[in-house]
C-alpha cells in the first residue's frame, strides 16, 4: 500500500513514551489512504448538515420520514449482519475514556461490553488520544495492568468485557496529524489506528474489530462509514464483514432515518443505541430559534418518560428488532455515593430506568460506573434469563409518527432559576475539566461528558434568544445570564482553587451560550484554541 502513496504526512506534535509503536509509517500511510479517499465526501456531508440546520432553524424545512427511501422502510426482506462473537449478549455495557485505569476497571467490571470512548468521554489532547490507542493495544494483547497510589495492583481478569471503540465524529479533525497540509479527520484517525494495529489480533482471539459510531445525522453519513469499512478491510486483507458497528441515534434527524442507517451499514451493522443526552442536545440545537413550542424545561425535567422521548426509544427498539439488530438503552450516569440514603435513592432511579428499558424490549443498557453494573445486570437477567437478547420481541404495537418525535412541547415542565444556574455551574465545571484533560467528569454525583456541556450551553442560548420566562415570571436575558454566570463562577472558583482554568471556561461558555449565533459544538473551536500542541512542546 505505502508505495502507492504520494501524500505528505506530518505529525505536528510531541513524541510521547511509546508513541512510535502506534504512529508507525505503515499505520500513518493506512490512515492517509482512508482520509484522502473520503475527505471530499466528508466535507460535502458536513456542508449538507450546515444547510439543513439553517433551513430547520428558519422554518424553511420540516422534518419527516424521507419519501425517497420509503421502499427501504417498507421492505421486510432485509436484515443486518447482526451479532458477532462477543456481541451476542450485551445486557450491560460500561462506557468511559481510554485511560489506563479505566481500561483495566472497565474490562474487569462484569459488564459484557466496554465502550472505549475516544469521543465525548475523552478530552482530545494529543496525549490522551495516543495513550488511549496504546492502552487498547496492550489490553487486546492482555499486557496491561494498573497500580493505585495506595499500591494496589490490578490486571485484566480471565473474562474481560468485549471492546467496542468509539471514534470521534465526522465533524471533528485532529490538527496534530496533517496530510498534504490539512488536518486529518479525527474519526478516521481513531478508527484507522485502532483497526490497523488490532483487527487481526482481535479476530485471532475470537472477537473482532467493533465500533460505536457517534453523531450521525443521516443515512448518507452511515454510507460513508460503510465505505470506509470496506476499504479498510480490503487494504489489510481482512475478510469483508468482519467489522461490526453500532450506531448511536443521538440526533433528531437520524431518528427519522433509523431504517435507512441500518440499511446502509447492513453488512456491518450490529445495532442502534439510544444516546439520550446528545439526542436532547440535538433537539435544542436544531430548533433553538423556532419559538416556545420547541423550548425545553430544565434539563433534569426532560426524562425518558416524557412523550417525545418515549416515542424515540420505542421506535428504536421496533426498528432494530425488525431488522435483526440489537437495541441498546441509554446511560445511567449516577456515581454510587458513600452516603447510604443518597446511594439507595440513586440505585432506585437506575433500577426503574433499566426496568422500563428491559420491559420495552431493549437488549441491554449503559452504565458509567462499575458500581452500577450489578443493578443493571439484575434487571436484564430478570427479563432475559439465559437468553442472550430479546431481538425476537418485535414490538409490532409501536406506531410512531414524525409528529410524535417532534412533539417537544409534550415534555411540559418549567424553566427555573435553579435550572439556569445549574446549566451555568455544570457547564463551567465540565469545560474546566475538559480543558485540563478530563472528558468524563464527576459533577454532583453524575458522570458527565461533553454532551452535558452541550445541553447546558444550548439551553441557556435558547432561553435567552426566546426571552423564556422563569417560573417566577422573570425573563431570561443576556444581562440576567451574565449576572448569574459571574455569581456561579465565583462559587466554583472558591471550590476548585487556582489550578482550575475557569477564565478560559468562562470565555468558552460566553462564546457558545451567549453569543449572537449558536455554534454547532463547543468542542470544535475550543479544541483548536486550547488543546492543540505544536511539535516539540
Amino acid at each position: 500500500m505505502a508505495d502507492r502513496l504520494n501524500y505528505r504526512i506530518e505529525v505536528a506534535a510531541h513524541a510521547g513514551d511509546r508513541f512510535d509503536e502506534i504512529l508507525t509509517p505503515a499505520a500513518l500511510d493506512f490512515v492517509a489512504r482512508l482520509d484522502n479517499e473520503f475527505a471530499g465526501r466528508r466535507r460535502e456531508l458536513l456542508d449538507a448538515r450546515r444547510r439543513r440546520r439553517e433551513r430547520l432553524g428558519s422554518g424553511e424545512e420540516t422534518l419527516d420520514f424521507l419519501p425517497e427511501t420509503r421502499a427501504i422502510r417498507e421492505d421486510d426482506s432485509w436484515c443486518v449482519a447482526g451479532a458477532a462473537p462477543g456481541l451476542e449478549d450485551r445486557r450491560v455495557e460500561i462506557t468511559g475514556p481510554t485511560d489506563r485505569k479505566m481500561t483495566v476497571n472497565a474490562l474487569n467490571s462484569g459488564a459484557r461490553v466496554w465502550l472505549a470512548d475516544f469521543e465525548d468521554a475523552t478530552s482530545p489532547t494529543w496525549q490522551n488520544i495516543i495513550d488511549g490507542q496504546l492502552n487498547l493495544f496492550d489490553a487486546i494483547r492482555r499486557d496491561i495492568d494498573f497500580t493505585t497510589e495506595a499500591g494496589k495492583h490490578y490486571r485484566i481478569g480471565d473474562t474481560p468485557a468485549t471492546i467496542v471503540a468509539r471514534p470521534r465524529g465526522w465533524h471533528l479533525v485532529d490538527k496534530h496529524i496533517r496530510i498534504d497540509g490539512r488536518p486529518v479527520s479525527a474519526g478516521i484517525l481513531d478508527f484507522g489506528l485502532y483497526f490497523f494495529h488490532n483487527a487481526r489480533q482481535l479476530l485471532a482471539r475470537g472477537s473482532g474489530p467493533y465500533f460505536y459510531l457517534p453523531k450521525l445525522e443521516d443515512h448518507r453519513e452511515a454510507r460513508l462509514w460503510n465505505d470506509v469499512f470496506r476499504l479498510a478491510q480490503r487494504e489489510l486483507g481482512i475478510p469483508q464483514g468482519s467489522i461490526r458497528a453500532t450506531v448511536l441515534i443521538e440526533t433528531i434527524t437520524a431518528a427519522l432515518q433509523m431504517d435507512e442507517i441500518l440499511y446502509e451499514l447492513r453488512e456491518h451493522a450490529a445495532g442502534l443505541n439510544a444516546g439520550r443526552w446528545d439526542y436532547i442536545f440535538s433537539v435544542i440545537k436544531n430548533f433553538s430559534e423556532r419559538g416556545a413550542d420547541f423550548v425545553l424545561p430544565d434539563r433534569a425535567q426532560v426524562t425518558m418518560t416524557v412523550p417525545f422521548m418515549r416515542a424515540y426509544t420505542e421506535l428504536l427498539v421496533s426498528t432494530c428488532h425488525r431488522r435483526g439488530a440489537h437495541a441498546i438503552g441509554g446511560m445511567a450516569a449516577f456515581i454510587p455515593s458513600k452516603d447510604p440514603e443518597a446511594a439507595a435513592e440513586a440505585l432506585t432511579k437506575v433500577r426503574e430506568d433499566k426496568e422500563r428499558e428491559a420491559a420495552d424490549g431493549f437488549d441491554g443498557s449503559w452504565v458509567a460506573h462499575p458500581g452500577l453494573v450489578d443493578t443493571c445486570r439484575e434487571v436484564f437477567d430478570g427479563v432475559l434469563g439465559e437468553r442472550p437478547n430479546q431481538v425476537d420481541k418485535l414490538r409490532q404495537d409501536v406506531v410512531v409518527t414524525a409528529e410524535d418525535l417532534l412533539d417537544v412541547a409534550s415534555a411540559g415542565g418549567a424553566v427555573t432559576e435553579h435550572g439556569l444556574r445549574a446549566n451555568i455551574n455544570v457547564g463551567l465545571r465540565y469545560i474546566d475539566a475538559w480543558l485540563r484533560g478530563t472528558g468524563a467528569a464527576a459533577i454532583f454525583g453524575l458522570m458527565e461528558d461533553a454532551a452535558t456541556a452541550e445541553i447546558a450551553r444550548c439551553q441557556v442560548w435558547q432561553w435567552i434568544r426566546n426571552g423564556t420566562k422563569l417560573d417566577d415570571g422573570t425573563a431570561v436575558t443576556t444581562e440576567l445570564a451574565t449576572n448569574l454566570l459571574d455569581e456561579e463562577l465565583s462559587s466554583v472558583r472558591a471550590e476548585l482553587g487556582p489550578e482550575a482554568r475557569l477564565d478560559d471556561a468562562r470565555a468558552i461558555f460566553v462564546e457558545t451560550a451567549m453569543g449572537e449565533k449558536l455554534p454547532n459544538f463547543f468542542t470544535t473551536a475550543a479544541y483548536a484554541r486550547y488543546l492543540v500542541q505544536p511539535s516539540g512542546s
